[in-house]
Parts: structure tokens; C-alpha cells; sequence
């Protein structure tokens, strides 16, 4: 976790609009980092509303949202989708206009997704010094974290959570059967 930032340091966030990438922007400003938004359009479900929401999150935070759109072969479906967050860091730093700086994403503990553990962030990080020489560092300040953990930070921060989306299926959130919204179901919960 990298805190106090030295002068003009920059943190790109991978900003889903969702409810961890929201906190990763407010954590980021916190730490005293001049910080972007990179929103990816590859083609998800939940597309519309993602974006809707990467969009009030960075007029709330007064950030800019870069906005990048892949297109794919074939239709995404809601839940895990193999390779998603390498592809989002690799596609992220393809069009980041200076590889030097912080690209983060809000992953976390308590998942059995492959791609939000400490040993993804690690052979990922490995192609980035590769890439850029060591002066671009993967972001992740809520790896050892739990979504309730994140949850409370938010809270505790005024980060809008209101203005968030997470339905993995592009419904009303929460839909009550994808993961996310059964997350933000046991979040509401809990408090």
C-alpha cells in the first residue's frame, strides 16, 4: 500500500463505478495523488449503468474520466469472465499517456476469482517492470482487505455509495443473484 505521495505523483483507477473502485479514487486522493479515472468498455453486460456510474463518480471526485472501449469477439456474460482484471491493466496501460505513476484496482480478499490475489499482482507487476522499467506500480490498497472492510471504509470516508453500480447482470441492483449484488445485499445488512 503506497501512502503520502511524493510531488505530482499521478494514480490512474480502474473505475467501474462500483462500490471498491469508488473507495480505491477516494483512497487515492486521500493519499495526496493527482488521480484519473480509466473506464474500459469491453463489451460487459452492465455497461450502461457501469459507466453511468464511473461518470458520477468522477464529477463527484472533480476527476477526469478516460474513457476506452475494446470490442471483442463474442458476448460477455455476468460473473467471472477469465482473464478480466489482466486484461483490464494490460489495456489500461496501453493507452496511458506516461508509464510511470500508479495504475490501481480496487480488488480484495474474500474472492476465489484467480485474478484478485496477492500472486496475480505479483506476476502482473513483473510484466509492468518489464514494460516500463519499474516506473509504473499496480495499485491495490484493499488486497488484504474484505468487502466489508471496503464497505466501512467508504462509509467512513463519504465516498457516495449511492451513486455506485455492481450488478453483475445489468439489473436493478441489487438483483439478488449475482455475487455482487448478493455482497451489497449482506452489506446493507450489516448495518
Amino acid at each position: 500500500m503506497l501512502h503520502n505521495a511524493p510531488n505530482s505523483a499521478i494514480a490512474w483507477v480502474l473505475l467501474s463505478g462500483g462500490i471498491d473502485s469508488s473507495a480505491c479514487v477516494s483512497f487515492y486522493l486521500e493519499q495526496g495523488f493527482s488521480t484519473e479515472g480509466v473506464f474500459i468498455d469491453y463489451g460487459q453486460i452492465a455497461l450502461t449503468r457501469e459507466i453511468r456510474a464511473a461518470e458520477s463518480i468522477a464529477e463527484h471526485y472533480g476527476i477526469p474520466l478516460n474513457k476506452f472501449r475494446w470490442c471483442g469477439g463474442r458476448e460477455k456474460k455476468s460473473g467471472f469472465i477469465c482473464g478480466r482484471n489482466a486484461f483490464l491493466l494490460l489495456s489500461a496501460l496501453m493507452e496511458l499517456p506516461q508509464a510511470a505513476g500508479v495504475l490501481a484496482i480496487g480488488i480484495h480478499s474474500g474472492t476465489t476469482y484467480q485474478d484478485c490475489s496477492a500472486f496475480f499482482v505479483h506476476k502482473m507487476q513483473a510484466l509492468f517492470d518489464d514494460y516500463t522499467h519499474g516506473k509504473l506500480q499496480i495499485g491495490t490498497p484493499f488486497l488484504k482487505w474484505s468487502k466489508g472492510d471496503i464497505w466501512n471504509y467508504a462509509k467512513s470516508r463519504g465516498v457516495p455509495l449511492n451513486l455506485t453500480y455492481s450488478c453483475e447482470r445489468g439489473e436493478e441492483q441489487p438483483c439478488g443473484y449475482c455475487l455482487s449484488c448478493r455482497d451489497l445485499e449482506a452489506l446493507y445488512a450489516s448495518t
